[in-house]
């Protein structure tokens, strides 16, 4: 089966089904969009006809998006130019449903798009849902708009010198906050979580991001467990209640259902559970990657990062190319490298890692860290630029002998 429709252009009401091997992305993000454009790529003579389906036109920065929350303006990347002169089709909607056994996607309840192969890349997004009163009174990074809304709550709280709460001391709320501190400095900014911020990181990684976040003024809450939003501050477990004109909450993640209501097989989160090669173990002709996989490794499970979503996302898209062709294909194979964390827009920290990702000795920081970690937040568009025309790596590590043994 194959599909014929507007090329990186405009939604299809309808989709004529045509001859030909016909592969349905589902996601464009970081992974979603990397696997079309490197498949494309990978069987231009192939004959193989390639559908990406996302519900929004713009291509989301999900490395960036603390720089919105903090007032800045990005760049807005329209998918169907990033796909433009590759061959995929562009379908704007939403996936509402898979049917496995006719191998089928419905999309936004209407549109039918039949698949032989189907690369699952939905992603993951922050999950408001544990924690009463988050998903009414805290603001996320789960899309531009929602960023863009609490950037315009933030002028307003500036203006007023009220407080801030960052709820969850990931890397994702440790950028947050530095970010936040730095654009309104007459803001307070208190950073709530568990855990100690860099807690994953070696000493001296550690003690410099602890000296950043004192320079920028941040209060910790640390060993802090949010038991409640509410409109006006977040209460805590030992019944404080910190004070929050404003609530940035990065605490904890969700996956679509889309896969589990599906029957396609999955853990306790809803992850599809993959083979060596990333193929679901229930439905081989589908393919997950990014975070919507639950892939394991000799060493551990990978965690959802960029950092191992473009290499699942390369290892599939020629993986499918190898498999149309009738080719064998080798296990997956990853190693973790950096931890790369923002710390404003003047300091930043790389601290490496072993495979595994636990920490190595070896840390950047300061001017030389942000260059190298804007390279990294620039690095996923230029992979697509230069993939429409050549094969473009993003593997810098295969985990060395910690994956030449296959998972237990």
């Amino acid at each position: 089966m194959g599909v014929t429709g507007t090329e990186a252009g405009a939604r299809p009401w309808e989709v004529e089904m045509t001859n030909g091997h016909h592969v349905v992305v589902l996601g464009a993000g970081y992974t979603g969009m990397f696997s079309a454009i490197r498949l494309a790529h990978r069987t231009r003579r192939t004959g193989v006809k390639i559908t990406l389906v996302n519900p929004s036109s713009r291509f989301v920065e999900r490395l960036r998006m603390h720089q919105i929350a903090a007032g800045q303006q990005l760049a807005d990347h329209q998918i169907p130019d990033l796909l433009a002169g590759t061959g995929v089709t562009f379908v704007q909607g939403t996936a509402t449903a898979i049917d496995p056994e006719t191998r089928r996607v419905t999309v936004d309840g209407a549109t039918s798009l039949g698949y032989d192969t189907l690369i699952y890349a939905l992603g993951s997004s922050t999950d408001t849902g544990k924690v009463p009163g988050a998903d009414v009174h805290a603001f996320t990074l789960n899309s531009p708009e929602i960023a863009g809304r609490f950037a315009a709550r933030l002028t307003e709280v500036a203006a007023a010198s009220g407080t801030v709460t960052v709820c969850g001391a990931g890397l994702t709320g440790i950028e947050a906050a530095c970010e936040i501190a730095e654009s309104h400095p007459g803001l307070r900014v208190t950073l709530i979580s568990p855990d100690e911020p860099g807690g994953m990181m070696g000493a001296k990684a550690r003690a410099h991001l602890h000296r950043a976040l004192g320079r920028l003024g941040i209060a910790l809450e640390t060993g802090a467990r949010v038991t409640k939003v509410l409109p006006d501050g977040v209460e805590l477990a030992d019944g404080r209640i910190i004070r929050s004109d404003a609530c940035l909450w990065t605490a904890g993640v969700k996956v679509s259902p889309l896969a589990a209501d599906a029957g396609i097989a999955t853990d306790d989160r809803g992850l599809i559970l993959v083979d060596a090669t990333l193929r679901s173990v229930s439905h081989p002709e589908i393919h997950a990657i990014g975070d919507a996989a639950a892939v394991r490794l000799a060493w551990g499970q990978l965690h959802g990062s960029c950092q191992s979503g473009l290499p699942t996302a390369q290892y599939t898209a020629d993986t499918v190319a190898r498999l149309v062709r009738g080719k064998a294909v080798k296990p997956f194979r990853f190693g973790y490298y950096h931890q790369p964390v923002s710390l404003g827009r003047r300091d930043a920290l790389i601290q490496f890692t072993r495979t595994d990702f636990t920490p190595r000795r070896q840390c950047l920081t300061g001017r030389g860290a942000v260059v190298y970690k804007e390279m990294v937040s620039s690095s996923p568009l230029m992979t697509y630029r230069f993939s429409k025309r050549m094969n473009v790596s993003t593997i810098v590590s295969k985990g060395g002998r910690a994956t030449r043994r296959p998972a237990p």
